[in-house]
């Protein structure tokens, strides 16, 4: 009886293996299968895509750019649109405008002191922030760069008093002065302060801006307040990226220094067009919802990417060329944006959504 439980036990242990074994080549099969299936689209829009070169970082559908769902015809028709308002505003006299402060500075140590400065105070109305940046370049006298790279903060304060733009006080200004002084001191522009971040000139951008921020912010800025606060107040003209702020300002400074054309003055040679993010505003925002251009509803550095992410797809080598035009397209009250569909005063019409934009 031992004998035949025995036999019995193992009959039933090889039933095991066999079955076992069937199920791995099953398995097996099953695998193979797998990895030679092509993954269907549903799955592919669930993948995170790799980041995008100068662009956001956080594309986690490949159907996130509007653009790229638009049809080659769309995509052309949209892109000649841009390109005729690009053409309309491309010149040096187009609209009231700080870059036309920065054009008068021929060396290129001036406009980029200049262009920083008039930058950190764009914003507000107009008239005021071409107000402010005037009354600051006449305080620097014919070179801007000189005056700089001399400046005593504090000196700074007598000199400066009284000189502040909205909620910016004088002495944020002195301390901006003061930190750019700094750079300059330390790599001889601000150009080569901001590169020390940059492994990859063609890289996106955002990794340049976090560390310039951060360098710029770890300079000295007791000369300057004495008692530094906890927040001092010229932390406002260095945001950064990673904390979900657009970097308006940087961004436009960059786009001054970067960029060559009757507009743009240029100067710096190192960054590549293509890895400029679009200065982002009210109204930009609004055109660019209106173009949909973007999906994001809130204002932040997202918005900012997938605009000129959407912008790379007609124009890959300088997305943010149309910037100015599409700023003063709203600026200007022509778009077409919460006006009945009919209105043809916009001459983006017939590309625009402006019923989804609310």
């Amino acid at each position: 009886m031992r004998g035949t439980g025995r036999r019995g036990r193992g009959h039933h242990d090889r039933l095991h293996r066999d079955l076992r074994s069937a199920r791995g080549r099953q398995d097996a099969r099953r695998a193979e299968r797998g990895a030679c299936r092509v993954p269907r689209a549903r799955q592919l829009c669930r993948r995170r895509l790799p980041p995008v070169c100068g662009g956001a970082a956080d594309h986690f559908f490949l159907t996130n750019s509007p653009v790229a769902r638009r049809t080659v015809s769309a995509r052309t028709r949209l892109k000649a649109g841009l390109d005729r308002l690009y053409t309309e505003y491309n010149r040096a006299d187009a609209a009231a405008d700080p870059i036309q402060i920065v054009r008068r500075y021929e060396t290129t140590a001036d406009r980029e002191v200049v262009a920083f400065c008039a930058a950190a105070l764009a914003f507000g109305r107009v008239q005021s922030v071409l107000a402010s940046v005037e009354a600051l370049v006449a305080l620097m006298g014919p070179s801007p760069a000189r005056f700089v790279s001399a400046f005593d903060p504090v000196a700074g304060r007598r000199r400066l008093k009284g000189l502040g733009h909205r909620w910016t006080r004088d002495v944020d200004i002195v301390a901006l002065l003061w930190l750019l002084r700094q750079m300059i001191d330390q790599c001889g522009s601000i150009e080569r302060f901001f590169l020390q971040g940059i492994d990859d000139p063609a890289a996106p951008i955002a990794e340049g801006l976090e560390s310039f921020c951060a360098r710029a912010m770890a300079l000295d800025l007791r000369s300057a307040y004495g008692r530094v606060p906890q927040k001092p107040g010229v932390r406002y003209f260095f945001p950064r990226p990673s904390t979900g702020s657009a970097c308006k300002r940087l961004n436009l400074f960059l786009r001054w220094m970067v960029r060559r054309d009757a507009l743009d003055p240029g100067g710096w040679s190192a960054l590549a067009p293509s890895a400029l993010v679009i200065p982002l505003d009210v109204h930009v925002i609004r055109v660019g919802r209106c173009l949909g251009l973007t999906s994001y509803r809130s204002p932040g550095w997202r918005m900012a990417a997938s605009i000129t992410d959407a912008l790379r797809e007609v124009e890959p080598t300088d997305p943010v060329r149309y910037d100015f035009a599409i700023c003063h397209l709203g600026m200007g009250g022509a778009c077409g944006s919460g006006r009945p569909a009919q209105d043809t005063r916009c001459p983006l019409r017939g590309l625009c959504r402006p019923a989804e934009v609310d």
